[in-house]
Parts: structure tokens; sequence; C-alpha cells
């Protein structure tokens, strides 16, 4: 019964990893092209945009991860489903500045109800050392789905670029309705109902995880990684479709249809992804805090020197090149911090903690964003960018510093072991 309960819970999880990425893909190829065209944005709107999400994020992201923790996971994941895709129908429906600044923040709302929340239910549906190698398949799943979403954005974006982030979502909306029948919550202990509204549990459950977090000296590492994570990602986020259209001569797709360029674009970088992750699940040891470690190192100074060149290259197929590289490692970074911060972590304060490591990373958004907003009104948008790979990195010290502290964690438990 048990196995059973478990193979239920990983279809469910893998089903919301599959169907996430193919409305969310379908809407983010066209989005950056959608604010730019239809909407008419500026580099300083667009970059606004972006902070206003991450505003709603550092805002609501470790409240909405304590009622995961609270009243129950299940019931934050369907709500969050449900303000994304509304968060979008917003945006894609009112094509100017002041409405998509208010979409960011509806959608935004909802993210933070499944950041942090999804990775708890499932560690306590399967346990955490099977969630973390799911985590990589879930990602393999959601890359192939995501594909399936690009393909769809290119016929239906074909003459309105809007109508794929309608479509998409309508999609996601529909999600959290069907999670309402399918998704269980076995492992999960909810906190006895007479305690449920006492903002001292809420604050009790926020301390256990600021505790956890310090505790701890590698967690205290991750979150300033994350904090340099969020600094330089706002930038590229938001400025490397205006860049690509303001300096660069695109090819044509498909007769007139831009949404196709971005599409294939992206379809290529998916299919890099998959065989990148699948190389990652392979060759290291999800459960190995210094395993993954030194690759988020390799990861990071590279994501850091492409995005420099991206920049600066004055050659289209270089600048592709780069995105490309970005995107990759990009995608591959993520499971492998969710494994990282997710190593040995107490079940009642887990979503709590993956909360707190979303807000640190909206918090660097928040930060990062109007500092490039700033060199993009008195210089450009290369410029912007630039300073955007430069920002990335100081998080290379404190990956040094967390896989030292990884090191003496070995070999220490070495030391304690019984030898025969």
């Amino acid at each position: 019964m048990l196995s059973k309960l478990k193979l239920n819970a990983r279809f469910v999880y893998l089903f919301i990893e599959f169907s996430a990425s193919a409305f969310f893909s379908m809407m983010f190829v066209t989005t950056s092209l959608y604010e730019a065209t239809v909407a008419g944005l500026t580099p300083v709107q667009l970059i606004l945009v972006g902070t206003a999400l991450e505003i709603s994020a550092f805002v609501f992201e470790v409240p909405t991860g304590i009622v995961a923790d609270v009243y129950s996971r299940r019931l934050s994941i369907i709500i969050g489903y449900l303000l994304m895709g509304l968060g979008f129908l917003v945006e894609g429906f009112f094509p100017a500045f002041l409405p998509i600044l208010l979409a960011q923040v509806i959608w935004g709302l909802g993210y933070t109800f499944t950041s942090g929340a999804t990775q708890a239910w499932i560690s306590d549906e399967i346990g955490e050392d099977d969630a973390n190698r799911l985590f990589l398949r879930g990602t393999q799943v959601g890359l192939f789905a995501s594909l399936l979403g690009m393909a769809g954005a290119t016929l239906v974006g074909a003459r309105d670029v809007a109508l794929p982030i309608q479509v998409g979502a309508a999609g996601v909306m529909s999600i959290g309705i069907l999670l309402m029948l399918i998704m269980p919550e076995t492992g999960f202990h909810p906190t006895p109902r007479e305690d449920r509204d006492t903002w001292q549990h809420m604050w009790h459950t926020f301390k256990q995880g600021v505790d956890a977090v310090r505790s701890r000296p590698r967690l205290m590492n991750i979150v300033f990684i994350g904090l340099f994570y969020g600094l330089y990602s706002e930038g590229f986020d938001r400025l490397w479709v205006k860049h690509l259209l303001d300096n660069f001569e695109l090819p044509v797709l498909l007769g007139d249809n831009q949404v196709a360029f971005f599409a294939a674009l992206r379809v290529i970088a998916t299919v890099l992804t998959i065989l990148m992750v699948r190389l990652v699940e392979k060759r290291v040891d999800s459960t190995s805090p210094l395993a993954i470690g030194r690759l988020v190192l390799l990861v990071t100074a590279a994501i850091s020197a492409a995005l420099v060149g991206f920049a600066l290259s004055p050659l289209l197929f270089l600048s592709l090149s780069l995105y490309l590289v970005i995107s990759v490692l990009r995608n591959v970074q993520i499971p492998l911090q969710t494994a990282w911060i997710n190593q040995k972590l107490d079940s009642q304060v887990r979503a709590t903690v993956h909360s707190m490591f979303g807000q640190v990373d909206a918090v660097g958004q928040v930060l990062g964003g109007p500092l490039v907003a700033v060199i993009a009104s008195v210089g450009s948008a290369v410029a912007s960018l630039v300073t955007s790979g430069l920002l990335l990195t100081p998080a290379l010290f404190f990956i040094e510093r967390a896989n030292s502290q990884s090191r003496d964690e070995a070999e220490a438990a070495a030391e304690l072991a019984p030898t025969d």
C-alpha cells in the first residue's frame, strides 16, 4: 500500500512538472517579445516589470511557505496555480505597462504558494533521498514537455503574439483545478486545529526555519549564493530578447512569424538541457553535498563568463551560442540547488526553508533590478547585461566556502565511522 501511495505521489509530481512546463514554456516563448513589441515597453520598464514580480515574491514567499507548513501543502500548491494563471491572463489581455505590473504581482503571489511547498510535499510523500533523485527526473520530464509548449506557441502565436499567453494562462489555471481531484497528501501532518489561527505558531515555524539555516554553515553560504544569483538574473531575463532585436537582424522563419525564431532558439536550448541534465543525473551523486557543490562552482563561473560575452559579442552566431550556454547551465543549476538545500532538512520546516531561499533570490532581484535599470537608462542594455554577468562572480567565493565545509563534514563523518 505504501509503495502504491509513493507511486501515486511520483505520478502527480511528474504531472505537475510536465503540464506546468508545457504551459509556462508556451507563455515564456512570447512574453518578452510581447512586452517589447505589442506592449512597447522600454528597457527600464521591462526591468521594472521584473522588479515588481520579485517584490511580490519577496513579500509573500515566507508567509506562504509557513502556510504550507502549518495548514496544507496540497492546498497551497492548488491556490498557487490558480493565481499564477490569473496573473498571466491579466497580462495577455491588457498590453500596457500598468496592467502588466499588476499581473506580475498576482502571478508572483501565486508562485510563492508553490515555491517550497512542492518540494516539501513530494519529500514528505516519498522520502528525502528519493525526492532528490526525482527532482532531476522531474526536470527532464519538464524539459520534454516544454518542447511541446514551444511548438504550441509557434502555431498559436503565428498571427497573434498575445494568444500563447492567454492559452497558457488558462492551462495553468486548469492544473490547479485538476490537482483538487488527483493530488494526495499522506505524509504531511498539519498543525492541530486549535493552534492554526495563532500567529505565534507561524512565527515559531519561521524561527525554526531560520535556526535550521543558521545551524548549518553550508546552508548559510548557499543563502549568499542565492542572493548573487538573484542579483545577476534580472538584467538577463528582461533584456536578452530586446538586446537581440535591437542589435541584430534576426533570421526570418515561417514567413513573418517572430515567435517561430525565439521558439526555435528555446527548442535548441531545451534539447541541449535534456542531454546535459541526463549526463548530470548519471555522473553526479545527488546525495553528496560536495559533489553537487563542485558542479555548481563550474556552472556558475561558466554562466558569468558567457553572459559578459553575450553582451559584448558583435556576431549573431556567437551571441546565440552564448545564449544557449547560459540557458542550458541555468536549467541545470536549478535542480542542483534544490537538492543541495534539501539535504537533511527537518520535515516540519522544509517548506519554510525552501521558501526562505526563494525569498533571498527575490531580494537579489529586487536589488539588482533597479541597479541595471539605472545603467540601462544612462547607458545601454549592453552595459546592463555586462553588469549582470559581473554581479554573479562573488557567488564563486561562497560556493567554494560551502564546498570547504562539505569536505570538513565528510572528513568528520569518516573519523566517527566505526572501523572493522
